[in-house]
């Protein structure tokens, strides 16, 4: 012991150690302190409460190996086989569905070792927290080992979903008894088993699909049929660009000629795509488009379904013929863009999800948007029931990982739903090495005098608004302020709307003529993004002028003949090179590789929604680097909420985004700090 004086140094220390674990004292009244006999209750209170309290308070303690060890912990494990014949599902007869029954077995267990009943009744009748069995000792805690002879004596029923459940999570509750393992024979041991998809055997293409299936691809339509074989459903999350689009192609080809219609929702932009790509890859498919005003009603609309391989509607056409649409007995519901039906009360998820199907798929590139909520609604599609009430599965997941960053939740909520979701990323070398670099950079631009002026009287005024304001009134502003302050960015006449002439006067503009004019020096393209659709408009009019060459122009307002021709002219080799779009139009269901520059002029702050417009032209095809560039006005909100950013992305990352609501929760001095125009920011 260092110091000039061990014993005073000694009796000191062991003084602290007992005011922190009073039962010591009686240890310490002895002549010559030695030891502190205790029974198995006390012992086991020294273990539970007194070694870690003098633990953290610096204090060395030594304890028995066999304390941390889970073999000392008494658990439970579930032994199931499905109803159906045991072995892998291989027939459309051998659905098992969330909702089947299955034959099980409880037993407790501490360890690999169960124990046998009358062990269980001998423990039980100890009634003391620490026994010796079998030649070891064991932490015994009697509500767990009361919850667990319950568990024997239960005699309910269990479904797939149920087993999941137990299978893929934790014990929620403390006084729970931990469920040590859950087997189960056939597929549904694989699934429980995690990473099915490196697990099965790629599938190959069926014959009848024209082209050729990459391996990563063959594994993802190997774990869709393994899905549909068990009656799950499935959200396949593939990062855009990996071609989702084929591997429910080839799926559908390898339906047995007897299975029913598929039925595909979709948004309208996407209807021609899913047509052409079908035409392409599965020319022996029957496709009808339901959508329209002149699509088949009554008699009409059922001899077309049962005539087609696959229906194609809208999720507006969906909502609106819901009675119709629920009406078929459908092999397959596949959504597309799934995020459509993220918010679960709106009419059209609403719709969705009544439609009645022998399997489900939902297909994302972004599948948790903006909250976990929007995880739930997919998934509650896919597989219903499986993450619980909606309640629920906010107080027991969304709040924890949202609010508290709580890793552990997040790990369970990934064991839950991971067998569930396909996700490979593109940035992954060892899903797909033929896709080129994504340089991704900010482009910092400058305001003019005229835009800084501008800017200070946006924020001074709203700023007197908001300040006066409350509830939805107050929301409305600080949106509204957010609005005009990345108007004034872009450019003033798109705030004034007063038709001035644009030259000289955006820091952005500036800054975009001399990119484009390298762009169009080295013969590459473009794509432009902007969520305002009036701003296209006018940077359309604009650079035509300023290049003396067409520029393409696509927005909500353009029909889809319209539409497929300029993306047709565009990915020509003589086409047009600039190609302005809205974000909304232009940001999914589109392959625009002939560009390799992507410039987001404006900023969405949606970081899932921003890579969806990008991934238009990085995808696969793409067989050069793509840049892209950010602009951001600095020393402005812009600059600041860019910094933010990258915080969020971490969320949807992490169970696997951001719009602009959180803003309206700020206090107004939070504001003036956000809104506020920082010095360097105008252009000298």
């Amino acid at each position: 012991m260092a110091g000039d004086q061990p014993p005073e140094i000694l009796l000191a220390e062991l003084g602290r150690a007992s005011r922190l674990w009073p039962e010591l004292d009686a240890a310490l009244r002895t002549a010559r302190p030695e030891a502190l006999e205790l029974d198995t209750e006390g012992a086991h209170r020294f273990l539970r409460e007194g070694a870690p309290t003098l633990h953290a308070a610096g204090f060395t303690v030594l304890l028995p190996s066999w304390w941390r060890r889970p073999a000392s912990r008494l658990g439970a494990r579930l032994r199931a086989r499905s109803r159906s014949a045991p072995g892998a599902v291989t027939g459309p007869d051998d659905r098992v569905g969330l909702d089947a029954l299955v034959d099980y077995r409880w037993e407790l267990a501490l360890g690999d070792e169960p124990l046998t009943s009358d062990e269980l009744t001998r423990l039980a009748e100890l009634k003391t927290p620490l026994v010796r069995l079998r030649g070891r000792w064991v932490e015994l805690d009697p509500k767990r080992l009361a919850a667990g002879l319950r568990l024997l004596r239960s005699a309910g029923e269990l479904t797939v979903a149920d087993l999941l459940r137990l299978g893929l999570s934790d014990a929620e509750q403390p006084d729970a008894l931990p469920v040590l393992e859950v087997s189960a024979d056939g597929a549904l041991g694989d699934l429980l088993a995690g990473a099915v998809d490196r697990r099965l055997a790629p599938l190959d293409e069926p014959p009848s699909f024209q082209g050729t299936l990459r391996p990563y691809q063959r594994r993802g339509l190997a774990w869709l049929a393994f899905l549909q074989s068990l009656g799950l459903g499935g959200v396949l999350a593939d990062d855009m660009g990996l071609g989702k689009t084929v591997q429910l192609l080839a799926l559908l080809a390898a339906d047995p000629p007897q299975a029913g219609p598929t039925l595909l929702v979709c948004p309208m932009s996407l209807v021609g795509n899913w047509q052409r790509e079908a035409a392409r890859f599965t020319p022996d498919l029957r496709v009808h488009v339901h959508h329209g005003a002149q699509r088949a009603r009554g008699a009409e609309f059922t001899a077309a379904v049962h005539a087609a391989d696959l229906v194609l509607t809208t999720y507006s056409v969906a909502a609106r013929d819901a009675a119709e649409l629920a009406g078929v007995d459908w092999h397959r519901v596949v959504v597309d863009e799934a995020q459509a039906i993220k918010n679960a009360a709106t009419r059209q998820a609403e719709a969705v999800r009544a439609l009645p199907a022998r399997h489900r798929i939902a297909v994302t590139g972004t599948p948790v948007e903006n909250r976990l909520a929007d995880l739930w609604s997919i998934m509650q599609f896919a597989n219903p029931g499986l993450l619980g009430p909606a309640a629920t599965f906010r107080k027991r997941f969304a709040e924890p990982i949202e609010r508290h960053g709580d890793a552990e939740t997040a790990e369970r909520l990934r064991r839950i739903t991971g067998p569930f979701v396909l996700r490979r990323l593109k940035t992954d070398s060892s899903i797909i090495s033929d896709l080129p670099e994504k340089l991704e950079m900010e482009v910092f631009c400058n305001l003019t005098a005229e835009q800084a002026a501008l800017y200070r009287a946006v924020v001074d005024d709203m700023l007197a608004r908001i300040e006066s304001s409350d509830g939805i009134e107050r929301r409305g502003l600080v949106l509204a302020t957010m609005t005009r302050l990345k108007q004034v960015c872009n450019h003033p006449a798109q705030m004034l709307r007063d038709g001035s002439p644009l030259p000289g006067r955006s820091g952005k503009l500036a800054r975009l003529e001399e990119i484009l004019d390298e762009v169009l020096a080295a013969g590459e393209k473009a794509l432009l993004f902007t969520q305002y659709a009036e701003f296209g408009g006018m940077l359309r009019g604009h650079l035509s002028a300023r290049f003396g060459r067409e520029v393409l122009f696509l927005h909500g307002g353009v029909g889809k003949a319209d539409r497929d021709a300029m993306v047709a002219r565009f990915q020509s080799d003589g086409g047009p090179a600039l190609f302005v779009l809205s974000l909304k139009a232009g940001g999914t269901g589109l392959t625009l590789t002939a560009a390799n520059h992507v410039v987001h002029v404006d900023r969405w702050w949606n970081p899932a929604v921003e890579d969806q417009a990008t991934d238009r032209a990085f995808r696969i095809g793409q067989r050069r680097r793509v840049q892209v560039r950010k602009f951001v006005c600095a020393g402005t909100v812009e600059e600041k909420v860019a910094a933010l950013i990258a915080d969020k992305r971490g969320l949807a990352a992490s169970v696997v985004g951001t719009g602009e609501q959180w803003v309206t929760e700020l206090s107004t001095a939070q504001l003036r700090e956000l809104f506020a125009l920082e010095a360097g920011a105008v252009a000298e």
